[in-house]
């Protein structure tokens, strides 16, 4: 007979078992843990329900679990460490979602793979190709935190959850979707150039929750050129339908009902500079401003213009008016505060320090400073977004990465900052690299998203060696 714990056996005494460790029997395969490391997955969980039998058994048991024990190998170590080990490289991703959401630790396998603290910029590889449904070529592309996905192309909208499986298609009333944004990962919002209204939809069940309008002075339809957010709001770029007038709405994110409305123009005679409306917003958190942007064609070449909006006193903190060397798309970095552009002629990525945006001519050159080229424009089509601590510069089939490198110079330029210095890099592997015109450019989770010139399908990069 075995003795009772702490009894004595040949003159030493027995230690107590301790209750905390856990065995459990997978595919007849035995696995020690403790309840510690079980209770990590959440009390919905099925390792919590192994934890709370343990504690109130009084007898020995080893619970038997009737899965593969590889894949449970994989589970727990992820439940250990809050990351997935090297060996899981060697497995399907789909195997192991399947795993995860059978034990319910889904979310923590979305944390591991999708966290955006993840992102690794140099070590981004194209891992994967997203195929889309029909003839049309994705106009416009939406992401959530975790990386789940939204692509418009033509009148659809396809959606992929965190793991870029297919969720559904949907049909909308747009011709063309032309502005995207995901509110959820099941909800979004669309508006088109040519099509009134901004509308929410639900992109699960496929029907607009809501459409948002701007009552303009003609009555006329408002059409939708940009939307963006902040976490409280949700913006939107309105032009009337005779393009006479337009103005940027703002409603809560959460009800949708309208705050305050700002930068609304009303266009007189040859006024041009006010029938620019704005075709990009981005919130720049860090200042609690709004960037918008916008530029258009006239008879002199390309003229913009870039405003930041405190849309709590619906003033403009600062503005640039563009027509030397018109951007060709603009973005603002909160990681950077700065504005970077690529100019429409020269092709050259600048930059505009937010700290000094008093200055005559605040836009400092990153590239090689060839000079303005009259009738050849360069830049047009290049795509320029910020992710983290980076820049991203589409150039025809290429992105360029840019990043600022820490000098330990003290010397300050004649604002009185200390002078900074942006290098560049080609992302990806030789064989990424290529192909036709980048269109648009996405990020989410760990991942970066873009679509090319007439091709039905949206390229996934990876920071994640094998792409999980």
């Amino acid at each position: 007979m075995l003795p009772f714990a702490g009894s004595a056996v040949n003159g030493f005494q027995q230690q107590k078992p301790d209750w905390n460790i856990i065995a459990i029997d997978v595919g007849g395969q035995l696995f020690q843990t403790t309840k510690q490391t079980l209770n990590l997955a959440g009390p919905k969980s099925l390792f919590s329900k192994i934890s709370e039998s343990a504690a109130s058994s009084t007898q020995f048991g080893t619970p038997f679990i009737d899965r593969d024990p590889e894949s449970f190998s994989i589970i727990l170590s992820l439940l250990r460490t809050g990351n997935l080990p090297s060996k899981a490289q060697a497995f399907e991703l789909q195997d192991l979602i399947s795993e995860s959401q059978y034990y319910g630790i889904e979310s923590l396998l979305v944390n591991s793979l999708s966290n955006p603290s993840q992102f690794e910029a140099f070590n981004l590889e194209k891992s994967m190709i997203l195929p889309l449904n029909g003839r049309d070529s994705p106009s416009a592309i939406a992401t959530t935190r975790y990386g789940s996905l939204h692509v418009a192309h033509g009148s659809k909208i396809t959606s992929f959850d965190w793991s870029l499986r297919r969720k559904s298609t949907i049909l909308t009333q747009f011709t063309e979707v032309d502005s995207l944004l995901a509110i959820s990962p099941s909800v979004a919002a669309a508006g088109a150039t040519d099509f009134s209204g901004l509308q929410i939809l639900d992109l699960e069940k496929g029907f607009v929750k809501e459409t948002l309008n701007w009552e303009n002075v003609t009555r006329s339809s408002s059409t939708v050129q940009a939307v963006g957010s902040s976490p409280e709001f949700l913006f939107a770029s309105f032009e009337s339908g005779r393009r006479n007038s337009n103005s940027i709405m703002v409603y809560d994110l959460h009800s949708l009902s309208p705050v305050t409305e700002i930068g609304h123009n009303e266009i007189y005679g040859a006024e041009l500079d006010s029938a620019i409306p704005a075709t990009k917003l981005k919130w720049v958190s860090g200042y609690n401003l709004l960037m918008a942007s916008g530029c258009h064609s006239s008879p002199s070449g390309v003229q913009g213009n870039i405003k930041l909006w405190d849309i709590r006193s619906g003033n403009v903190a600062w503005e640039l008016k563009e027509k030397i060397d018109c951007f060709s798309d603009v973005t603002v970095s909160d990681n950077f505060s700065a504005i970077f552009k690529v100019g429409v002629n020269s092709g050259e990525v600048f930059f505009s320090d937010l700290r000094n945006l008093g200055a005559e001519n605040p836009w400092v050159c990153l590239g090689d400073r060839r000079k303005v080229v009259s009738g050849k424009k360069e830049g047009v089509g290049c795509k320029i977004e910020s992710h983290g601590n980076q820049v991203f510069c589409s150039k025809e089939g290429d992105v360029e990465l840019w990043s600022e490198v820490v000098i330990s110079s003290e010397k300050k330029s004649e604002d009185g900052l200390k002078d900074r210095v942006f290098r560049k890099n080609l992302m990806g592997r030789a064989k990424d690299m290529g192909g036709s015109r980048i269109t648009t450019l996405a990020f989410g989770g760990n991942k970066m998203f873009l679509s090319r010139k007439d091709h039905q399908y949206i390229e996934v990069w990876h920071s994640y060696a094998r792409g999980l």
